[in-house]
C-alpha cells in the first residue's frame, strides 16, 4: 500500500513541475523576457520542463517513483505495475500538486505590475491559443502523440533496476524533447495535472478547452502501456523504480 510520503512527494513534485515549467512558459510567452523570439521561447520553455523532471526523478524517484502525471500512473496502471487504489491515490495528489503549483505560480506573477489578464499561467490551447492555429482534433492528435512517446520512454527506461542512475536523464530529455514539438501546437501538455492548475486560475479558453487536455494524454499513456507490453512481454526481466520500503529508508 502507498505510504502518505509518497502521496506528499507526487503532490510536492507536480506542484514544482508546474511553478518551474509553466511558470517558465509564462516568463517566455506572457511577459516576453526573452523578447519577440519564439523559437526562444519554446526552447527555454522545454528545457525547463526537462531539466525540472530530471532533477525530481532523482530527488523524489526513490520515494514515490516520481510520476508526477496521471497519463505516467495511466501507463503504469495498464502495464501492471501499479495497483488501481495505489493509482487513484497518486491520481489525487497530482490534481492537488498541480492547483498549488498553478496557485503559487499566480500569486508570484500577479505581484508584478506588468501582469495583465492576457498573460496567462502558460496554459494549453488550440485555435487562436496555438502558435500555429492548430485545431482541437490536431491538439488531441498531438497529445497523443506526445503523450505516448513520453510515457513509452519511462515505462522502458525503468524495466530493469540497473538502469536507474541514468532513467532521469532519459525521461527529463524525453519531456523537453516532446515540448520542442508540442509548444508551437498547442503549448504541450503530456501531463492532465500540469493543465489543469494553470487553465483554473485563467478561465476563459483555457478552462473551455481542458478537455483534450485531460482525456489526450490518458489515452496516449494507455496506448504506450500496450505497445511497450508488445516490444517487453511479460516473462522478460523487469523492475520498475517503486517507492523504497519505509523500513529501509529509515
Amino acid at each position: 500500500m502507498i505510504k502518505a510520503r509518497s502521496l506528499i512527494a507526487e503532490a510536492l513534485g507536480t506542484a514544482l513541475l508546474v511553478f518551474f515549467g509553466a511558470g517558465t512558459a509564462t516568463l517566455c510567452f506572457g511577459f516576453k523576457v526573452i523578447g519577440t523570439s519564439v523559437a526562444a521561447g519554446v526552447v527555454m520553455t522545454a528545457l525547463a520542463f526537462g531539466l525540472v523532471l530530471l532533477v525530481l526523478v532523482y530527488a523524489i524517484g526513490p520515494i514515490s517513483g516520481c510520476h508526477v502525471n496521471p497519463a505516467v500512473t495511466m501507463g503504469f496502471l495498464a502495464a501492471r505495475r501499479i495497483a488501481l487504489t495505489d493509482a487513484i491515490g497518486y491520481w489525487l495528489a497530482q490534481v492537488v500538486g498541480g492547483i498549488v503549483g498553478a496557485a503559487g505560480l499566480y500569486g508570484v506573477v500577479h505581484s508584478s505590475s506588468l501582469y495583465h489578464s492576457s498573460t496567462g499561467l502558460g496554459a494549453d490551447g488550440y485555435g487562436k491559443s496555438s502558435i500555429i492555429g492548430a485545431n482541437a482534433a490536431g491538439a488531441f492528435v498531438a497529445e497523443i502523440v506526445l503523450t505516448f512517446v513520453f510515457v513509452f520512454v519511462i515505462l522502458s527506461v525503468t524495466r530493469r533496476a540497473s538502469n536507474a542512475t541514468v532513467a532521469g536523464i532519459a525521461i527529463g530529455l524525453a519531456l523537453a524533447l516532446v515540448h520542442l514539438i508540442g509548444i508551437p501546437i498547442d503549448g504541450t501538455s503530456v501531463n492532465p495535472a500540469r493543465s489543469l492548475g494553470p487553465a483554473l486560475f485563467v478561465g476563459g479558453s483555457a478552462l473551455s478547452q481542458l478537455w483534450v487536455f485531460l482525456v489526450a494524454p490518458l489515452i496516449g499513456g494507455f496506448l504506450s502501456a500496450l505497445v511497450h507490453h508488445f516490444f517487453y512481454p511479460k516473462g522478460e526481466e523487469e523492475a520498475a523504480v517503486e517507492p523504497v520500503p519505509e523500513e529501509q529508508a529509515a
